[in-house]
């Protein structure tokens, strides 16, 4: 069964978010164990599984994600990396649609090798700062939202893009917090900088200490943004040590991630399911 690494969110290698990807050729998931032994050993933030479905339904291939320690409803990345292997192997020629846990997702490619992903936008709602947080951050939250069910982040803003990027939290007490994780943001330090607004995830909680690129919380943090800034087209810089690029499109219940995506690794399985 052949295995592909594929970096999502940057048009280089090694950069942006790293996901595996598993092409699978028959119409059913295997056992959810050996999706979660395969997740475990590539050890990346998230791993896809994908199968085609019949034609002419509401999705042409079903879709799941796992972290080395859990399954997830929804994922970016590796949406992303899913849809760069499936136009590089000749799979697909236009638009992808994906059934998830999350629902119907798409991706469309663009001639300049960016894709587009098209995600439920998230809901937002406002929070007291939940005790231990600011503690367990390391910072003071400027503001605090709860995020819409298939995420379960919390977002936190940050009074700079300095904070942001210098933050060291206790990662023990973050997994405590939230269902899924917490995204840090503020806006950016340079208008002129390339990008709108600054953001890191951390989800130790569903094993994943630091997330390089999180597609999935540009959809809560397209709209706070928009909502702030007053465009609706927007781009966010996830600033951890690798980085990425994604620009966001608020389409009222829909946002629209783009990025670029690059294959590193190319390999071959050795178990069978």
């Amino acid at each position: 069964m052949r295995i592909r690494i594929v970096d999502a969110f940057t048009d280089r290698p090694f950069a942006g978010n790293p996901a595996g990807v598993l092409i699978l050729e028959s119409g059913l998931f295997p056992d959810d164990t050996w999706l979660q032994r395969i997740a475990t050993e590539v050890n990346l933030s998230e791993t896809a599984f994908a199968h085609p479905l019949p034609p002419g339904g509401e999705a042409d291939w079903a879709l799941r994600w796992f972290t080395p320690a859990t399954e997830v409803d929804m994922c970016g990345h590796a949406t992303l990396a899913t849809a760069h292997v499936l136009h590089t192997d000749g799979l697909a020629t236009g638009p992808i649609r994906f059934t998830a846990r999350c629902g119907i997702l798409a991706a469309t490619a663009h001639e300049d090798g960016a894709l587009t992903l098209d995600f439920p936008t998230s809901s937002l709602t406002p929070l007291a700062p939940p005790d231990g947080v600011g503690a367990a951050l390391g910072a003071v939250p400027v503001s605090v939202h709860d995020t819409a069910e298939h995420i379960g982040d919390l977002l936190v803003e940050l009074a700079d893009e300095r904070t942001v990027r210098e933050l060291t939290p206790d990662l023990r007490s973050l997994a405590a917090l939230s269902r899924r994780g917490i995204i840090v943001t503020a806006t950016a330090e340079d208008p002129e900088g390339g990008y709108d607004f600054v953001s890191r995830g951390f989800f130790p909680g569903v094993g994943i200490d630091e997330d390089p690129v999180t597609g999935s919380a540009h959809t809560a943090l397209a709209p706070f943004w928009s909502a702030r800034l007053g465009r609706t087209e927007l781009t966010g810089l996830q600033g951890s040590a690798r980085t990425g690029l994604v620009a966001t499109s608020l389409r009222g219940e829909r946002t629209l991630l783009t990025g670029h995506a690059v294959t590193v690794i190319d390999g071959e399985l050795l178990t069978a399911p």
